[in-house]
């Protein structure tokens, strides 16, 4: 890959808030075709653009097919395998924000923290003899906080749809979901635990560490990296070649 190639969202919300951010910062992004999934930026040479999904993304980073990409870190963090030496975190974008929480029925007046869920856990496995379920689409990154906080009496019941939904409908005691302002969460009458946010998450620039970074592409992220760097904030290009140790 001589030229850079950077992996942007190709529908929704997040591809809104991707080209304003890009207009905002004089780079005018247009689709080659009405349902392509290549695009142009205007005044950045020497990039390719492809058009992709949130997960996919991911992936393309993780196996170093783009070079770069914008997408959400709470995706990023839970589907990318040995994340630390896969992917850089270049700039936080502003945009995109949700926390990834822990959360449990407001009914259960006497669970506040990750603590009391624990022991939620153990006399659930001691009454029922199975173990407390809970609903997330975030596997990875619910079975990491678990761990750290002792927790083993539970099993993951991976969400398609509604997450905020499982506890209501009898498919799980409690769900691991993300939140923006957490109206959805008491809707449905849940509650986040005190120490249940697992991550804030927010859009990414990110590296794929393992992509071939010729002296183009290097330039190229670069010139991008001036381009829509924040006043007074290191510029993405500068950890990059940290990141490469370059």
């Amino acid at each position: 890959m001589s030229a850079l190639i950077l992996g942007l969202p190709s529908k929704g919300r997040l591809q809104e808030q991707v080209t304003r951010f890009l207009g905002d910062a004089g780079l005018k992004l247009k689709k080659v075709s009405a349902r392509g999934y290549r695009a142009t930026i205007d005044n950045l040479p020497g990039v390719e653009v492809k058009l992709l999904s949130a997960a996919d993304i991911a992936s393309a980073l993780e196996d170093g097919k783009i070079h770069l990409g914008v997408t959400g870190e709470d995706l990023l963090r839970d589907s990318v395998a040995k994340f630390d030496t896969k992917i850089a975190l270049l700039q936080p974008l502003g945009f995109g924000r949700a926390d990834v929480v822990v959360a449990v029925p407001q009914a259960w007046i006497d669970v506040s923290t990750m603590a009391d869920l624990d022991d939620v856990c153990t006399a659930f496995h001691m009454r029922h003899h199975k173990r407390l379920r809970v609903a997330t689409k975030y596997k990875s990154l619910t079975r990491v906080l678990f761990a750290t906080h002792g927790l083993a009496d539970y099993r993951i019941v991976e969400s398609l749809g509604a997450t905020e939904g499982a506890p209501a409908s009898g498919t799980a005691e409690a769900i691991v979901d993300i939140t923006s302002t957490g109206a959805t969460l008491t809707a449905n009458e849940l509650k986040i635990l005190d120490d249940g946010i697992i991550l804030k998450s927010q859009a990414q620039l990110a590296a794929a560490l393992k992509a071939q970074w010729s002296p183009d592409a290097l330039k190229a992220a670069e010139n991008l990296s001036a381009k829509i760097a924040t006043s007074g904030k290191v510029r993405a290009a500068q950890v990059l070649r940290k990141a490469l140790k370059r």
